[in-house]
């Protein structure tokens, strides 16, 4: 920079209205002055404006004059700082380090929730660049409130301890009752493409083989065993076995009456509309059954369902199944498979579940989600939502309300 030159930082702050960015870049315009940053945030009609500017220092003095005399007719405060050349040499540089998003999201929003994570941001040594709303605003009528708030950070820096600070956001997470999101903020976190779920207590509030088992009279003992699976206690195949055993002789007609009767998760009619309105292939991988996935596809207009199928012999199961068993392994190769099909880098990928068994998918995937999971899951998984609907992941993408029809 010549030594003719001057960098001024410029704030504007007060009641927004249409022109005020239009009036002061002009006069900058109109003094060929460079911009070499600018940020703009409207909360409730109130306008924070910040331009960081180099021009001749010989006409410095003259934009300044005219900014003030303009801000004075415009209602808004204005304020000047000049920026020495090392300090913005120094900003030029910071500009490499890594950025991460972190998103919120609960029931609602509390000042004990963004000062909790502004905290551990800052004891990590990382800035806050940029706070936004994802949800849409709230009325002070609490009976007209959305049930869900989310606010996303844009953080930069390198965490000085990566595991603690997510081992302190989960923490974090179970006092507040909120969901925590830490993720890289990469071109793939911008490009998902691909979202696999599981499917009995993900998509559905139920497991199945339970329902099928209590309709068989031994509901007991196939909750008893898939539990234990799920905890990850059992192996999930041989738990599988010993469940279907347990439904022989069982009518196939049960089968639709459970299907037209699932529990449909919370928000997963409007979580499925949006991914497929943004372009999503949606699959269903789940240790469950394949009757009751391809229920769940035709309703939704799902792409692939990979599931386990019951072997029927006169109309009724013979407590046997047939192919392969959809386990934990054969999931995350079959999201490596579907992703492979489609195109998809696996970076792109989304894994949804709550089981021991989606781990494997869940790891695998650009963004693993333990979704209402049990505890070995969702402290095992990097993401987890537990206090809100399946909606939530829409958050987790980087979704606001205000873009989305409801």
């Amino acid at each position: 920079m010549g030594i003719n030159k001057e960098l001024i930082l410029l704030n504007i702050n007060g009641a927004d209205r249409p022109g005020v960015t239009a009036i002061l870049t002009d006069i900058l315009a109109q003094n060929n002055a460079i911009i070499l940053d600018i940020g703009q945030a409207d909360i409730h009609n109130n306008l924070s404006l910040g331009i960081l500017f180099q021009c001749d220092s010989s006409i410095s003095g003259n934009i300044m004059k005219e900014a003030l005399f303009r801000s004075y007719e415009l209602g808004v405060n204005i304020r000047f700082k000049p920026i020495l050349e090392e300090e913005y040499t120094q900003w030029v540089g910071m500009q490499g380090r890594n950025r991460y998003i972190v998103t919120i999201v609960g029931r609602k929003l509390t000042a004990k929730q963004i000062a909790g994570v502004s905290r551990i941001i800052a004891e990590q040594d990382m800035n806050i660049d940029d706070i936004k709303r994802l949800t849409g605003r709230i009325p002070l009528d609490e009976n007209a409130r959305t049930p869900k708030a989310s606010v996303e950070f844009s953080v930069r820096g390198t965490p000085k301890d990566k595991e603690q600070m997510k081992a302190d956001f989960l923490k974090l997470a179970a006092e507040l009752q909120v969901d925590i999101s830490f993720q890289e903020d990469s071109m793939y976190r911008r490009m998902r493409r691909l979202i696999c779920f599981d499917m009995d207590s993900t998509l559905i509030e139920t497991e199945v083989i339970d329902e099928l088992a209590m309709r068989a009279g031994v509901g007991d003992e196939v909750k008893a065993i898939t539990e234990s699976a799920m905890r990850g206690e059992i192996d999930f195949s041989t738990s599988f076995k010993k469940r279907c055993a347990l439904l022989k002789g069982l009518d196939v007609s049960v089968m639709q009456e459970i299907a037209e009767n699932l529990p449909i998760t919370e928000g997963a009619d409007r979580l499925m509309r949006i991914l497929k309105k943004v372009g999503f292939k949606i699959a269903i991988l789940s240790g469950g059954f394949t009757y009751f996935g391809n229920y769940l596809k035709q309703k939704f207009g799902i792409d692939y369902v990979y599931a386990n199928e019951l072997e029927v012999v006169d109309g009724k199961l013979t407590g046997r199944h047939v192919g392969e068993i959809v386990d934990g392994k054969r999931k995350a190769e079959l999201l490596r498979l579907i992703a492979q099909v489609e195109n998809v880098d696996l970076r792109q990928t989304v894994a949804v579940g709550d089981g021991a068994n989606d781990l494997p998918m869940i790891s695998i995937a650009g963004l693993g989600i333990a979704f209402h999971a049990k505890p070995k899951v969702k402290a095992t998984a990097e993401q987890s939502i537990s206090t809100i609907g399946l909606d939530g992941i829409l958050y987790f993408l980087g979704y606001k309300d205000s873009y989305l029809e409801y």
